[in-house]
């Protein structure tokens, strides 16, 4: 299972009810951050997330709302004395600008500090997770990343590796594991493996094939809807998306659900955002900020 939490759901500016961009996904207790907008850390500190548990911070572009939090977390890391490495992602870009951040402000780190520019087509191994690239379009370089469990191996089938002359104990493990005992094979007596839950987040972006091509099949996709319909003028002009464009994009990778994000605070009422997106992806959802999903294989739960 994936947790899911949204710290900052805001657009552009942060508002009385939001937080600008910032989404946290934990596995087990390892926590991958999706940008990192201004005043990200006192969002995370007041949610029952860890920032010290943060070991992946993946950003999706070098606008200020997503980037902005990003060297008081670092530094505020290392006050807490922090000894474990960090690794910051992002596009081309991304290690001036973090270099530029901690130089002005002094903000030399007492942990190993790793700062890689990525472009899209890369998997990055993390734990029990696999974080895909892929390239998104905005008006500055851009991407967008897909999180996803490790598949988990099959059901055992006991009875038939039993009946097959095996013991229980350390042979049934070492089946369910993926190796040949006693000349019985793991295809025998395991069952497909299980596939893991998975997330996409877009950043900002217009509707792109690319974010299409890299999020078949995802349990939740987290798609930016800074406008609506009604104003797809300006969404093309400044290079986001409408929330219909989202729900489009949902429905053709075939995602189980659609979480909207980065809402411009030009409407208050989030649930006619959310109600746009339904004519096309029923299971669409206008997010807040500080709420927390549980991401399974077969869906997703909002936890109360």
């Amino acid at each position: 299972m994936l947790e899911l939490l949204f710290l900052g759901t805001g657009a552009s500016v942060p508002s009385r009810d939001k937080a600008t961009s910032c989404i946290a996904v934990r596995s087990g207790s390892d926590i991958i951050l999706m940008d990192c907008g201004e005043g990200s850390q006192r969002q995370i500190m007041i949610s029952p997330f860890s920032f010290m548990k943060i070991s992946t911070i993946l950003i999706t572009h070098l606008h200020g709302d997503h980037v902005f939090g990003l060297p008081g977390l670092l530094q505020t890391m290392s006050l807490s004395g922090r000894k474990y490495p960090v690794t910051v992602y992002g596009p081309k870009g991304i290690k001036e600008c973090v270099d530029a951040f901690m130089k002005a402000t002094e903000g030399e780190t007492v942990y190993p500090l790793e700062v890689i520019e990525v472009s899209g087509g890369e998997d990055i191994e993390n734990g029990n997770t696999i974080i895909s690239v892929y390239p998104t379009e905005h008006n500055i370089p851009s991407v967008g990343y897909v999180v996803r469990e490790k598949d988990r191996p099959g059901k055992l089938n006991r009875q038939k590796a039993l009946e097959l002359g095996i013991k229980d104990g350390p042979d049934m493990a070492r089946l369910k594991n993926g190796e040949t005992v006693n000349g019985v094979s793991p295809e025998q007596v395991v069952g497909k493996p299980i596939r893991g839950a998975s997330i996409s987040y877009t950043g900002d972006t217009v509707k792109s094939q690319s974010v299409i091509d890299a999020s078949k099949d995802v349990t939740v996709l987290i798609h930016e809807c800074t406008y609506m319909s009604s104003d797809a003028e300006l969404a093309k002009e400044h290079w986001h998306s409408t929330a219909l464009q989202a729900a489009e994009t949902a429905r053709e990778c075939n995602a189980m659900n659609l979480l909207l994000t980065h809402v411009s605070n030009r409407y208050a009422d989030i649930s006619k955002v959310e109600a746009e997106a339904r004519k096309v992806m029923p299971n669409s959802f206008a997010v807040s900020d500080m709420q927390l999903f549980d991401v399974n294989t077969d869906g997703m739960t909002l936890r109360q």
